[in-house]
């Protein structure tokens, strides 16, 4: 056989590869293990804690094997959006060897779970607001339950299917497809047109935010690539490593921050899609428990009165009929459509004052009869939902000073339906965190060896980094979810294309192919199985 000869550029390119087969040590494994074991118990502690101080009655053990199978599913979807997006982290880092893979990914773990825990819940609930409304309401119906199932076994089948094939392909993306995809086949086996199962408007602002994300990484990182090589002139800084040897101290220390940065930020935000689809879950099979925020103080109860009855007395003017005789009926359909009604501001005016009455009687959320919890908790977020399309369609024609009470009355209803326990974020931040441990391999290589035609320099990665780890923060803090693996794989594009190193256009096709393919695969995914799961269920 011959040999074959490598060019002195191949031969530094290959001896600057990272080594990434060694497998997690005895140490790390006990660790993923004990982690695993300590998230597990912890939840079905924490669950039957919250059951028994709701005094909620137990006849059947149905809806608590239910329970455990949407965990399962949800927590593997974490687990899974977890190894399939430690690449965003970890590429820049292992490929400058600015840290060994093994302790990248650990400590890329430690982070993403960090930043599960100290999570907002902004981006979790905004999710959960483009599923369709009349599900919402019966999430603990057939429907409801097929709707959870549908959507995170199609958002699982894409995430690892992509995976297999190191396609660094958006987790947001997927799970945004799957809603859409429920919503749709939701309203076509209603006998309606499919587009009105979504929520067209929060969804166009969010396919905004993920469509131009890699744009964004792409020229971002590109212009700060060149800002940088025009300021320091280190040449180090744009040739790939020698060998396996670390970067400068500096630069070493900014990978490793943009790092820990961009961990910390996907945690925060990828981990709060799970935790909104947990919390339906939650309501929708121990309602007594978690369909209504019972660790409200007292004051919150005070506090919800008069923001409904400032609310009530400022929609008084613009009554242009009675109320509908089933008001709820009347309210849902104008969720749905976006359309006021002449009745729909009074519909919405005997709501919030039935949910008044009902809090006034019990005093705070925590004494309301279990009975009552699930009603009480589907009209607020009815009542909340109508006024975010009120305000935001401006649909009863209502001034500025009356449409600031309406935003109060809505803070009340979602102080006390949108909440997420600490059990959750804790259970989400372990699924995440330890899937970033796992799998991670793949699209490693994808973005760190198989988009430019050379090896990744510390300024790419530096540049790359920063612009993922400020975007994403930036998204987290304005409640939007955006693609980290846009973000980050285009913005080694444009580094790539900066530095004139030159792109893999094989590469580039698949990106382009998943993202293309991703929300249109979705939601075919999620409305097939949700069609399906209507028949199992």
């Amino acid at each position: 056989m011959t040999d074959i000869a490598l060019t002195p550029s191949e031969l530094s390119h290959s001896s600057a590869k990272p080594k990434l087969d060694a497998g997690l040590g005895p140490t790390a494994l006990i660790l993923f293990v004990g982690l695993l074991t300590a998230g597990v118990l912890f939840t079905a502690w924490s669950i039957w804690n919250d059951v028994t101080a709701a005094d909620a009655p137990t006849t059947t053990y149905l809806p608590f094997v239910l329970l455990g199978v949407a965990l399962v599913i949800a927590l593997g979807f974490e687990f899974v959006n977890g190894f399939h997006d430690t690449a965003n982290a970890v590429a820049t880092v292992i490929y400058t060897h600015a840290l060994p893979p093994n302790v990248a990914v650990m400590w890329s773990g430690f982070w993403n779970f960090l930043g599960v825990a100290f999570s907002t819940g902004a981006v979790a609930f905004g999710i959960v607001t483009l599923l369709p409304v009349e599900l919402i309401l019966q999430v603990g119906s057939d429907a409801g339950f097929a709707m959870v199932f549908a959507l995170l076994i199609a958002a699982i089948i894409w995430n690892l299917s992509t995976w297999w094939f190191g396609i660094p392909a958006s987790s947001s993306h997927t799970m945004i497809g799957s809603i859409i995809g429920v919503g749709v086949g939701n309203a076509l086996l209603r006998g309606r047109d499919g587009t009105s199962g979504v929520d067209w408007g929060k969804a166009t602002e969010i396919g905004y935010s993920l469509l131009l994300s890699p744009v964004f990484g792409f020229v971002c990182a590109a212009v700060l690539f060149l800002v940088l090589r025009f300021l320091v002139k280190s040449p180090a800084l744009y040739e790939e490593p020698k060998g396996h040897q670390p970067p400068p101290w500096w630069i070493r220390a900014i990978l490793i921050f943009t790092c820990t940065g961009v961990s910390f930020f996907h945690g925060s935000n990828d981990g709060q899609k799970g935790m909104g689809l947990i919390m339906l879950i939650l309501i929708g099979t121990v309602p007594t428990a978690y369909a209504l925020n019972r660790a409200m103080p007292e004051s919150h109860t005070l506090a919800y009165q008069q923001a409904s009855a400032g609310a009530v007395v400022a929609m008084a003017p613009f009554v242009k009929a009675p109320a509908a005789a089933d008001v709820r009926a009347d309210l849902t359909e104008f969720v749905r459509t976006r359309k006021t009604t002449d009745t729909t501001v009074a519909s919405f005016q005997k709501l919030t004052l039935e949910i008044s009455d009902v809090v006034a009687q019990n005093g705070t959320l925590g004494k309301v009869p279990a009975a009552a919890v699930g009603n009480v908790r589907n009209d607020m977020y009815l009542a909340s939902e109508t006024a975010r399309f009120l305000l935001k369609t401006h649909g009863a024609g209502m001034d500025a000073q009356s449409e600031a009470k309406i935003k109060t009355l809505q803070k009340a209803f979602d102080d006390s339906t949108k909440f997420i326990p600490l059990w959750v974020k804790i259970a989400v931040a372990i699924a995440l965190g330890l899937g970033t441990m796992v799998g991670w391999k793949r699209i490693v290589v994808t973005v760190g060896e198989k988009i430019g035609k050379t090896h990744l320099t510390y300024a790419q990665g530096a540049s790359a980094e920063i612009v993922a780890m400020a975007t994403i923060g930036a998204a987290d803090g304005l409640g939007l979810p955006v693609s980290t693996t846009h973000v980050l794989s285009s913005g080694v594009a444009g580094t790539m294309t900066a530095h004139g190193s030159g792109l893999q256009l094989a590469t580039l096709r698949n990106l382009l192919m998943a993202w293309v393919l991703t929300l249109p695969v979705a939601i075919l995914l999620s409305g097939s199985l949700y069609a399906l799961f209507r028949q199992v269920f």
